[in-house]
């Protein structure tokens, strides 16, 4: 059996979730510190999960979708990302969105 190579992307929606949640933490929480930390565990957990990006558990989600859903815990934050086939032992890892453990997620993704 081959083993299967992913490739990482990221929806523009992914990059406006964790700006605004990296400005609040540095400008609204005077914290720049500890956003730069989340910026980097952020980073760190989505690169860590790649290699293996379907050796966990999917989300099962209330609404039909034609990809899984994928959860990385990160802090008090959870990213979510699917995975899309794209040619012979080749899949990429779309990372998705990015949301506070505390925020709804029905509102945001729909789960």
């Amino acid at each position: 059996m081959s083993k299967i190579e992913y490739s990482l992307s990221y929806l523009p929606l992914f990059y406006d979730d964790l700006e605004s949640l990296v400005m609040y933490i540095s400008d609204v929480l005077c914290n720049k510190t500890a956003a730069n930390e989340l910026l980097n565990a952020v980073e760190a957990a989505i690169l860590d999960r790649l290699p293996n990006a379907e050796a966990f558990e999917p989300y099962h989600s209330k609404k039909e979708r034609k990809y899984p859903y994928y959860r990385i815990y990160v802090k008090n934050y959870t990213v979510y990302y699917v995975v899309i086939p794209n040619g012979r032992n080749k899949k990429i890892m779309e990372v998705r969105r990015i949301l506070h453990n505390l925020q709804d997620r029905d509102r945001y993704i729909g789960i």
